[in-house]
């Protein structure tokens, strides 16, 4: 404790703290522990504390707020041992504050409650914890009334606070709780003989016998549950440090463009609450770097100093140092997740916390009458699908057991096992194109394209379907499904219904990608193309056709431009074919003044149909989404008019870097 200042003296003290007695009334005392042990449970193993997260460094002033009202609670916490002290008859002395470490800390002088008894010494002891956890029944209550979740944050501050004041190898309020229960004034010199009396061949040392049998257990009890405790603590403190700094960057990164808007509008005080924002979204983040510094700069100057003139016990330590950097640089080497910001649909709960430790151990699939949890991503600017307005989604339904989906029979690669808890999409018909990319492989990632350009003459009708599909079942891999057809219709046909189909899924997937993208242009023609247009429609399909060889090497976000582009080169081409453009404005795109072609005025242009299966770099986490579509052909006017229709279905991953062109995984879209 450094600049330690009183602020009031014992006679304030007791004026201050005697309204706040009443609150260790033993009925108060139960309904306040029970609220708070339920809040603790909600906080931490219901709702989470991503959204939390979130909202609070996307709104620093939320975050100097919960700074503040954190301060101001371990101040309330002193008032806990005073009014405790109080309650047990005993005086108050003064109470101040200074500075440990970087931190505002505070004291209260309960000297007089020595002379109470075990029970009133033990009341004063707990007086603080208490009032923390009136402090997040408070908090708790206005989430409630307000629904900020930033909030929340309050209630794991004092948990923390109160963790850390449990702490028996300093003296926080711990030391004193374990002391007064078991009547050992001078702990410190007891912890660790109690501990080497465990020990088989211990158990007759003298200094491990001088406790009685029951505080023995105590001190053996309190210290093998808060020691592993605060362990896992500084464990999560150590692998969350990555995503805590990727969610600080970002915020301060906006805030800082907001600073600089604000000195360019000549606003000043908005510029300085900005940079006010800076410094409350730094300061835990400086706060937690310092700790964990000043941490690792006692334990090894501590390791060095016990192993002068040991070599083996040096080497030894030396060892362990070694293994807990690489452990470091493990849990803090930048990847595609590991820096990525919060998001505020995530939950960030323990077991969220032990699954992304340990995603192996993860339980998957669900069990008759579990509920489940899922996660829906909407394009930013959206409008959210209402009651009264939904918006139309494809829901999974299992099928009974034993059934098995209809085998596709496209003529490529045998496919892989299916296990999707719903059939397979039926074989593609004569004029349809599909493409179907199943993943069921961990760390790879499958794409499959479909370019297909169907003719449509002699009256017969048009009923081709155009799909897309992408299922996944694996960790860490990527489906890509794209489906690309072009239908020209040429002369009269009286039915006109093509279908545009796509739809993406993730079944059981842990950070995976799947993107299906449908696209189909329809064209009505009056009449067969000249030869020149054929030789220029030829020489653009060609180029279609190894643009989609070579799909796996573009960007999944530049794919539907560069499609609608061609579509654009397609209809040009028609538009500009002077024997293919309708002669009279009034007929229908269905109908033709003119007969149908020949046969050599609709040839087969090349067809391409290919799967791509190569090794990924990790894909970006991505629940299931789908989104079907289906288009038909509409009247046109006198020329050539185009029905375009890109069905896309995708299930996009929150944040994911797009990788080079030239790599083989599949950038985000």
């Amino acid at each position: 404790m450094k600049l330690r200042y009183t602020v009031t003296d014992p006679e304030r003290t007791r004026r201050i703290t005697a309204p706040f007695a009443v609150l260790f009334s033993p009925l108060i005392v139960v309904l306040v522990t029970a609220a708070f042990l339920a809040s603790c449970w909600w906080v931490l193993m219901v709702k989470g504390l991503a959204s939390a997260t979130h909202e609070a460094f996307a709104n620093p002033g939320l975050v100097l707020l919960i700074l503040v009202v954190t301060v101001l609670s371990a101040g309330f916490h002193e008032f806990g041992h005073a009014a405790a002290a109080r309650r047990g008859g005993a005086t108050p002395g003064a109470m101040g504050t200074g500075l440990y470490l970087i931190w505002p800390a505070f004291f209260t002088d309960v000297t007089d409650s020595y002379r109470l008894g075990r029970a009133g010494r033990l009341r004063t002891d707990l007086g603080g914890l208490y009032f923390n956890a009136i402090v997040a029944v408070a908090i708790m209550g206005i989430w409630w009334a307000t629904g900020f979740d930033a909030l929340l944050l309050v209630v794991v501050t004092q948990v923390l606070q109160m963790v850390q004041q449990l702490l028996p190898l300093v003296r926080f309020d711990g030391y004193h709780i374990l002391a007064d229960a078991t009547g050992v004034p001078d702990l410190f010199q007891r912890i660790k003989p109690t501990l080497l009396g465990l020990l088989p061949w211990r158990k007759t040392d003298p200094d491990a016998q001088v406790l009685k049998p029951w505080a023995r257990a105590v001190v053996t009890a309190w210290v093998l549950i808060t020691v592993p405790l605060l362990l896992f603590s500084l464990v999560l403190m150590v692998l969350s440090l990555p995503r805590l700094l990727g969610t600080a960057w970002d915020s301060v990164q906006k805030q800082y463009a907001m600073f600089n808007s604000g000195l360019a509008d000549g606003d000043i005080v908005d510029a300085a609450v900005r940079l006010l924002a800076i410094a409350a979204v730094a300061l835990p983040v400086l706060g937690i770097l310092y700790i964990l510094f000043r941490l690792g700069r006692q334990i090894i100057t501590a390791l060095w100093q016990k192993t002068r003139g040991k070599a083996l016990q040096r080497g030894t330590a030396l060892a362990v140092i070694a293994g807990v950097m690489a452990g470091l640089a493990w849990a803090w080497w930048p990847g595609a997740e590991s820096y990525r910001p919060v998001q505020p649909y995530e939950r960030g709960t323990l077991a969220d916390a032990t699954t992304a430790i340990f995603p192996a151990g993860a339980t998957t699939g669900m069990r008759e009458g579990q509920a489940g949890r899922t996660v829906a991503l909407w394009p930013a600017g959206a409008q959210m699908p209402t009651r009264e307005e939904p918006q139309l989604s494809m829901v999974l339904v299992p099928r009974d057991a034993g059934t098995s989906g209809t085998p596709g029979t496209s003529g490529t690669t045998a496919a892989p096992a299916w296990v999707f808890p719903f059939d397979r999409p039926a074989a593609p018909e004569e004029d349809g194109n599909q493409s179907l990319a199943v993943n069921t492989t961990d760390g790879s990632v499958v794409y499959d394209v479909a370019f297909a350009l169907v003719w449509a003459d002699d009256g017969e009708d048009v009923t081709t379907r155009n799909e897309a599909y992408a299922f996944a079942s694996c960790a860490d891999c990527a489906a890509v499904a794209v489906g690309f057809q072009v239908v020209l219709i040429v002369g009269q046909t009286d039915v006109v219904v093509p279908e545009n189909l796509s739809a993406a899924a993730n079944y059981n997937c842990v950070q995976c990608l799947t993107y299906a993208l449908a696209s189909q242009l329809v064209l009505t023609l009056d009449g067969p193309l000249s030869d020149d247009g054929m030789t220029r429609l030829n020489e653009l399909w060609q180029q279609i056709a190894e643009y989609g060889r070579n799909l796996q090497n573009v960007p999944l976000s530049e794919i539907q431009g560069r499609l609608d582009a061609f579509k654009a080169q397609i209809m040009e081409v028609i538009e500009n074919d002077p024997s293919a453009t309708p002669v009279t404005g009034s007929a229908p795109a269905t109908t033709g003044s003119s007969p149908g072609p020949s046969e050599s005025a609709t040839p087969e242009l090349p067809r391409l149909h290919s799967g791509h299966g190569v090794e990924p770099q990790p894909a970006g986490t991505a629940p299931a989404a789908t989104a079907p579509a289906a288009t038909s052909a509409a009247p046109a006017p006198a020329e050539p008019q185009p029905t375009q229709s890109a069905g896309t279905s995708t299930a996009p991953a929150p944040v994911t870097p797009s990788p080079d062109p030239t790599t083989t995984a599949p950038p985000a879209p």
